[in-house]
C-alpha cells in the first residue's frame, strides 16, 4: 500500500476508535495494533509515566475519546499504566480492560461520583461554593456489574444523574426561550449510553442554537442577549469558550439553573463507601488543592472518610502547582501526600481529560512533581496489582486473603505494588490459578 494510504487509512482507524459502535471500535482497535505489529506505525518505547485519572464519552471526555481511544493514546504516549475514571457509571470497564491487554498496557478502572459528608456539612471540601458536597471515588473495580445493594447503588447513581440534568434543564430551557430544546433528542445522543454530564448538556444548547439561529449575526445576537456581552474570545457557532460560559452562566452558582446542594442531593459518603466496598474495590478520598475549609482540616477529613472505609488519595496534580512557583498549594500537595504515607494510602493521579485543553498526562520529571514522584508512581503500581488480582482470583487489597497475609499495611502495600511491577498486562491470567491457600510468595512467582 503506498505510504500516503497507509496514513490516510491509519487516521481513519484513529477516528473510528471513537465510534459509538462497540464493534467499530474494536475493529479500529485491532487494526492500529495489527500496524504496529507489522512496523507500520512507530511507537515509542514505554516508560514509567502514567494517567489514572481519564475520563471517557461515557460520562465526557474532553476530546470525545472512548475507552479504546484512551488505551491507544496511552501506547501512543508511551505510557506504562493508564486508568479510566467516569461519572456514576462502570459501562465502559470490559472495552478498557480488553484494549490494555490488546496493547500490552497496564490498566485499572474508577468511577467518581459526588458524595454529602454530613460532618462536614457547613464546610466546603472540593465542590467549590458547596459546603458538605465532595466529589469521592471508587478505584480498582474488577467488573461492570454485580449482585444486590451494590448493583441497585450503581443503577441509582445513573438514575439519579440523570434527573438532575432533566430538572437542571427544565430550570434553564425557559431562561434560553426561544430556543427549541429537547433533552431526549439533543442531549442523550451526545454520549453512548445516555449518561449526560453537564458539559453535555451546554454542548447540546451550543449546537442547536447554531442549528436555529443560522446566521453568526442572529447568533451572536442571541447568545448575547442571554450570556451577555461575549469575549473576543468566543468561538461562535458551538466552540468549548461558549460552552464555558453557557455553564458559567446558566448552571453555576447565579445562575438561573443552579440549586444549592446539601443533605439529601447526594449519597452520603457512608453510603458510596458501603458500595466500594461490597464490589472489592478501595474507596478513595479526591483531593483539591488544599485552599478550603474543609480541605484545611486535613486530619480531620482524612480520619472521616477513612471511618466509613477510605484507604486510598486521589489528587489532580495539575491543580496542584504553577510551573516555576513554589507556592502555597504545592505546600498543601506535599502536605496531603506526606499524610498519605503516613496513612500507608496509595495515591492515584491523573490529569481528568473531562474538559478540552487538559493534558494527556502529567509532567512527572518537573521540579515541581519530582519530590512526590515515587509516591505516584508507587500508587499506581499498587492499584493495578490490586485490579488485576482481584479480577483473576477475588484476591483484592481489601480481601479477606489480604487482611490474613498482611499484618502491617506497609507489608500489603509493598506486595500490591512488586505484582503491579511484574505483572504483564498480556498475560493477567497467570494469576488465574491462585485462590485463598495460594501465599503472597506463590502470587508474585506466577507474575514473574
Amino acid at each position: 500500500m503506498p505510504l500516503t494510504d497507509e496514513i490516510s487509512t491509519q487516521k481513519a482507524q484513529k477516528a473510528r476508535l471513537n465510534d459509538f459502535d462497540p464493534e467499530v471500535r474494536r475493529d479500529a482497535l485491532d487494526a492500529l495494533n495489527a500496524a504496529t505489529l507489522r512496523g507500520d506505525i512507530e511507537l515509542p518505547a514505554s516508560r514509567p509515566w502514567f494517567n489514572l485519572h481519564c475520563h471517557s464519552f461515557f460520562s465526557y471526555n474532553g476530546y470525545g475519546m472512548s475507552p479504546s481511544a484512551l488505551a491507544w493514546m496511552a501506547k501512543t504516549l508511551g505510557l506504562e499504566l493508564v486508568g479510566l475514571v467516569d461519572f456514576d457509571v462502570l459501562d465502559g470497564l470490559d472495552e478498557f480492560l480488553a484494549a490494555g491487554q490488546t496493547l500490552g498496557i497496564k490498566t485499572c478502572v474508577s468511577v467518581e461520583s459526588r458524595v454529602y459528608v454530613p460532618e462536614f456539612s457547613r464546610r466546603v471540601i472540593n465542590s467549590p461554593g458547596e459546603p458538605g458536597i465532595s466529589y469521592h471515588m471508587g478505584v480498582g473495580f474488577s467488573r461492570p456489574s454485580f449482585d444486590g445493594k451494590a448493583q441497585v447503588f450503581l443503577n441509582n447513581m445513573r438514575r439519579r444523574a440523570a434527573e438532575r440534568n432533566r430538572e437542571l434543564v427544565d430550570r434553564v430551557t425557559p431562561f434560553l426561550s426561544p430556543l427549541d430544546f429537547d433533552y431526549t433528542r439533543d442531549v442523550e445522543p451526545l454520549t453512548p449510553r445516555g449518561n449526560a454530564t453537564e458539559r453535555h448538556i451546554c454542548q447540546a444548547y451550543a449546537e442547536r442554537a447554531a442549528k436555529q439561529f443560522a446566521t453568526p449575526d442572529a447568533l451572536r445576537a442571541f447568545w448575547t442577549e442571554k450570556l451577555g456581552p461575549l469575549p473576543e474570545s468566543v468561538d461562535l457557532p458551538d466552540g468549548a469558550v461558549l460552552q464555558g460560559l453557557i455553564r458559567a452562566k446558566t448552571m453555576k452558582q447565579g445562575g438561573v439553573g443552579y440549586v444549592q446542594p446539601g443533605e439529601g442531593s447526594f449519597p452520603e459518603l457512608a453510603e458510596m463507601n458501603r458500595f466500594v466496598l461490597a464490589t472489592g474495590a478501595l474507596p478513595t478520598l479526591t483531593w483539591l488543592d488544599g485552599t478550603s475549609d474543609g480541605e484545611q482540616a486535613l486530619e480531620e477529613l482524612a480520619a472521616t472518610a477513612a471511618a466509613t472505609g477510605a484507604v486510598a488519595l486521589n489528587i489532580i496534580p495539575d491543580r496542584n502547582f504553577t510551573a516555576g512557583q513554589a507556592d502555597r498549594k504545592l505546600e498543601n500537595l506535599y502536605e496531603v501526600v506526606a499524610l498519605a504515607r503516613r496513612l500507608h494510602w496509595p495515591v492515584v493521579i491523573g490529569t481528568e481529560m473531562n474538559s478540552p485543553g487538559l493534558k494527556q498526562v502529567d509532567d512527572l520529571d518537573s521540579v515541581e512533581l519530582a519530590p512526590v514522584r515515587d509516591d505516584f508512581y508507587r500508587g499506581a503500581h499498587i492499584v493495578y496489582g490490586h485490579s488485576v488480582l482481584l479480577r483473576q482470583a477475588g484476591l483484592g487489597y481489601l480481601s479477606e486473603w489480604a487482611k490474613r497475609r498482611f499484618e502491617r499495611p506497609a507489608e500489603k502495600n509493598d506486595f500490591y505494588e512488586q505484582l503491579g511491577r511484574q505483572l504483564d498486562p498480556k498475560n493477567e491470567s497467570c494469576l488465574s490459578g491462585a485462590n485463598e491457600q495460594t501465599s503472597p510468595k506463590e502470587i508474585l512467582a506466577f507474575a514473574k
